[in-house]
């Protein structure tokens, strides 16, 4: 493969992977040639088997979400990260979390730091494909990703802990929903966050119940 050929079906995607460009080549040959790459600056190796272009050659800018999605499947983004990203959380998340079925891990690459959270197999739900400025990416649901963040938080299922994250813009959460999932997820912790998480906001702007 040449370069000029990479460019074309690689330089809209916010990553790719060497299966991906495999195809009907030897899967070697091509791992050898972006290795060549990544040493002239061309490529940016992000880990086993995963890339970006550098920055010169990139027709998008990278979407971390989109990134996240792809070192580690299956995951979604959730959490903090997904709490920022939609309006509900103050504070700049400099991480990207994600949650997991496989093993909990950080991955750090030139890109930016990925955080992978461990949860069983029945908690892995409530997340959409979103349309992102670089692509598409599995994120949680405010509500969901509110819940994913108690749930993998010791002593999160507090009014006091729901205090500290300083929740804003109170409308965008759906109580109903915030109760359903506590409640279909057969989790006592999270029902009594989802009490809490209500209580707290009820003492703000309020929210749809």
């Amino acid at each position: 493969m040449k370069f000029d050929e990479l460019l074309e079906v690689a330089g809209g995607l916010p990553y790719f992977t060497t299966g991906f460009l495999a195809g009907g080549q030897d899967p070697r040959k091509v791992r050898l040639q972006l290795n060549r790459w990544v040493k002239d600056g061309r490529v940016i190796w992000l880990r086993k088997g995963v890339y970006v272009l550098a920055a010169p050659y990139r027709k998008i800018v990278i979407e971390p979400f989109c990134v996240a999605n792809g070192l580690k499947r299956p995951s979604y983004v959730s959490n903090q990260s997904a709490l920022a990203w939609y309006g509900l959380i103050p504070e700049y998340v400099p991480a990207v979390t994600s949650v997991t079925t496989g093993r909990p891990q950080t991955v750090q690459t030139p890109v930016g730091r990925y955080l992978y959270r461990h949860v069983k197999k029945s908690f892995f739900r409530g997340y959409a494909r979103l349309d992102l400025p670089g692509g598409q990416a599995f994120v949680a649901t405010a509500e969901k990703a509110l819940l994913d963040l108690v749930y993998l938080t010791p002593g999160a299922d507090t009014p006091e802990y729901i205090r500290q994250l300083r929740l804003q813009n109170l409308d965008r959460l759906n109580g109903g929903l915030l109760c359903g999932w506590a409640e279909e997820l057969k989790s006592d912790k999270l029902m009594r966050a989802c009490m809490g998480i209500i209580e707290v906001i009820r003492e703000g702007e309020g929210m749809e119940l």
